[in-house]
C-alpha cells in the first residue's frame, strides 16, 4: 500500500482543444476520461518507462472501473493541469487518482480514479511485472 509521505504526484499541462468542446465551448464530460489517460501516460513517462513499452513486452493495464466527480468545467483555450498519482499498487491491481484544475483557478474542477488489472497480451490476469515493481520503488520510494 502507498505511504502518503512517499506518494509522487505528476502534473500534466496542455490547452483545451476545440474538438474536445461542445457547442458552448465547454469540455464535453467524456473528454475528462481522455484527460485522465493523458495524466496516467505522463505519469508513467515520468517514471522513465512509456506505457507503450509495457505493451511491447506483452503486458496490459485494462481499465476495470472509473469514478469521476464534476465540480466545474473547462473551456476552449484554457490550460488544463492534471495531477496524477498511484492510489493503490497491489500485485494484480493498480489504481490512479486524478485532480484537474485550470491554470486560472486553484479549485479542483474534476477529480476521479481509474482502476486497472495487469494482464498479459492474451487478456489473462497476471501479477504486476517485475519491471513495474522496480520502477515504482525507484519513483515513489517504496513498494
Amino acid at each position: 500500500m502507498n505511504n502518503p509521505q512517499t506518494l509522487r504526484k505528476c502534473t500534466t499541462e496542455f490547452s483545451v482543444r476545440y474538438a474536445e468542446t461542445d457547442a458552448m465551448a465547454i469540455v464535453h464530460h467524456a473528454n475528462y476520461l481522455v484527460y485522465f489517460e493523458e495524466g496516467r501516460s505522463h505519469y508513467m513517462r515520468q517514471m522513465g518507462y512509456d506505457y507503450a513499452l509495457f505493451e511491447k513486452e506483452g503486458f496490459q493495464l485494462p481499465v476495470t472501473e472509473v469514478h469521476v466527480r464534476y465540480g466545474g468545467s473547462l473551456c476552449y483555450g484554457q490550460r488544463v493541469k492534471i495531477q496524477t498519482w498511484v492510489r493503490e499498487n497491489l500485485s494484480r491491481r493498480l489504481s490512479f487518482s486524478y485532480e484537474i484544475f485550470s491554470d486560472t483557478d486553484s479549485r479542483c474542477l474534476v477529480s476521479g480514479t481509474t482502476s486497472h488489472i495487469w494482464t498479459n497480451s492474451d487478456g489473462k490476469v497476471i501479477r504486476q511485472p517485475q519491471r513495474w515493481q522496480e520502477l515504482y520503488a525507484d519513483f515513489c520510494g517504496e513498494i
